[in-house]
């Protein structure tokens, strides 16, 4: 039997009979697989959860600094959504959410510990980064000014979804059993760089054969998780681009929703998951119909279906390497008391909003921080010989994929942002010398008082070097 089969008395009591049935399940599958000539150690025991976190009445919506009511009604259901693999387990949280904040994640997190004795660097929680999801958490904390009312909507808000969380990533390691899990990599071509194209033109520019300007990263990572029978139980799938197709006042899961549905609309039983990877500067171009939304969902799902043949997949076996750390962020300059005072004199109303709220921090701590305290840096080795899976908090930019896939290679390395923390954009050093939205002007929405340091990228690089187990050399993968 395989050594992790032995872990069975775990410290939450009324789980300590699942794992010793899991144990004999997976040894009996191991056996039969094994006198079929497949290898014993592709059994790894899985399993999958959903809830539904669509807000209960209407409240704020997150995503676009134009929003000026309430949502009016839903196109479809957000998801929380939880894949447990392994034992002791790794655990996948995707919400459809804009983002999260940290402090929203340590409660998950501290809740997770305590009741399924699940290690921190053994949970990672990411959001698709729907811009048709309501308001959650301090995420965007100064991109509205909102009255008590709304803010209260939002706290009742918050603790619903830590709550679903919680409760979802309990029935994933309850409905763990033998699996095949495995892996590999599709592409789509749907993301275009905000930065390097303007919006109108690009049509023009696809319908005359000429490349975008730009970087950006086409890959479509996929795990899937198939049972006994060869049934697929899950596809878990992630790629680099806003989910910012849609604008209007209905909750939605934009193109990544459709993606998951379309999916799941081929694969009756099977529950498909999506991840963001580092897309805080690419978009789906053109935009703003429903038709589209689903059309680029569907885009996505052709992509990963054409992965999904297992015997194409390459199989994942063996212990999963989890780790986790937090790293300050230094920030540039901050401006003194009578710049913010003067700016909530002067500026308009997100620059008012960020005012007030650094002079209520200066109130109170008598100083504003000069970096941004601990940054969330997280990695998965999927395996022997799986993929490295990094997670990054903030609205990472493109950059940061290409980097860290040069890295440590292409065809093995996962990068997702927007996971457990999304405080900024995280421009890498060339985006941040360039300015722009992406390089210093989304800080004021995120109430952040100056733009990064210049040494932001380096920070995040060294902390990824530290987290990531290397993976034994592989010709052409470096």
């Amino acid at each position: 039997m395989p050594a992790f089969l032995f872990s069975v008395a775990r410290r939450t009591p009324r789980l300590r009979l699942a794992p010793l049935r899991l144990a004999i399940a997976c040894c009996a599958a191991v056996h039969a697989w094994a006198a079929c000539g497949a290898p014993a150690t592709a059994v790894v025991p899985a399993g999958i959860a959903r809830g539904i976190i669509t807000p209960e009445q209407p409240m704020w919506m997150a995503g676009y600094g134009s929003r000026d009511h309430r949502a009016e009604g839903k196109v479809h259901d957000l998801h929380v959504k939880a894949v447990a693999i392994g034992e002791p387990a790794v655990v996948l949280v995707t919400l459809d959410l804009v983002g999260i904040d940290r402090d929203t994640t340590r409660r998950i997190t501290t809740l997770l510990a305590e009741r399924h004795g699940i290690a921190r660097e053994r949970v990672a929680i990411n959001c698709s980064h729907t811009h048709c999801g309501p308001i959650v958490g301090s995420t965007l904390v100064t991109m509205f000014a909102l009255p008590q009312e709304e803010l209260d909507l939002r706290t009742a808000y918050t603790r619903m979804v830590e709550d679903r969380v919680v409760d979802c990533v309990g029935r994933a390691l309850a409905d763990r059993k033998p699996a095949r899990v495995g892996w590999g990599q599709g592409t789509c071509s749907v993301a275009v760089n905000r930065r390097e194209n303007k919006e109108a033109d690009v049509p023009a520019i696809r319908a005359a054969g000429r490349p975008l300007r730009g970087p950006f990263d086409h890959d479509v990572p996929v795990l899937a998780i198939h049972d006994e029978d060869g049934q697929i139980r899950a596809a878990v799938f992630g790629y680099a681009c806003h989910a910012t197709v849609l604008s209007f006042y209905e909750w939605c899961g934009d193109y990544p929703g459709f993606a998951c549905l379309e999916l799941e609309r081929r694969h009756p039983g099977a529950t498909a998951v999506f991840w963001a990877g580092c897309g805080g500067d690419q978009n789906p171009v053109p935009r703003r119909t429903l038709e589209l939304a689903e059309a680029y969902g569907g885009r996505l799902a052709d992509a990963v279906d054409a992965v999904l043949d297992e015997g194409a997949l390459r199989p994942i076996a063996g212990p999963i390497d989890a780790r986790y750390a937090e790293v300050p962020l230094e920030l540039a300059a901050i401006p003194d008391r009578t710049a913010w005072e003067k700016t909530l004199a002067e500026g308009n109303r997100f620059e008012k909003s960020r005012a007030r709220h650094l002079l209520a921090l200066l109130d109170r701590d008598g100083r504003l921080d000069a970096a941004y305290p601990a940054y969330p840096v997280q990695a998965w080795r999927l395996g022997d010989g799986g993929p490295r899976w990094i997670f990054l908090g903030g609205e990472v930019v493109v950059d940061y994929a290409a980097r860290l896939k040069t890295e440590f290679g292409r065809e093995t390395t996962w990068v997702a942002g927007y996971s457990n923390d999304v405080m900024a954009y995280i421009p890498s050093r060339r985006v941040l010398a360039e300015g722009g939205y992406e390089g210093a002007g989304a800080m004021v929405y995120y109430g952040l008082p100056a733009p990064w340091a210049e040494n932001v990228e380096e920070r995040i690089v060294d902390a990824v070097r530290r987290v990531v187990t290397p993976l034994p050399a592989a010709g052409g993968d470096r």
